[in-house]
């Protein structure tokens, strides 16, 4: 899945980023690729956050298959 990134400039200079397909992921930085580099941080760690609590939620249980997946 590709995600779309949408920045903003804001009324003080800096500009806002956010991924719109998810819900949360935003950030801000002075420039455009500051922004960027604390967007894919924002992003990866709330994926690796949800992957972790998605594993503890079904400990004990007997994985079966585990297979890389993509939306269409």
């Amino acid at each position: 899945m590709l995600f779309t990134a949408v920045y903003i400039e804001a009324e003080d200079g800096w500009f806002v980023a956010y991924i719109e397909e998810i819900q949360g992921v935003h950030t801000q930085g002075r420039t455009i690729e500051e922004a960027r580099e604390r967007l894919r941080d924002v992003l990866d760690l709330m994926l690796g956050d949800t992957r972790e609590q998605t594993r503890k939620a079904f400990q004990g249980y007997r994985v079966v298959l585990r297979e890389s997946f993509r939306t269409r």
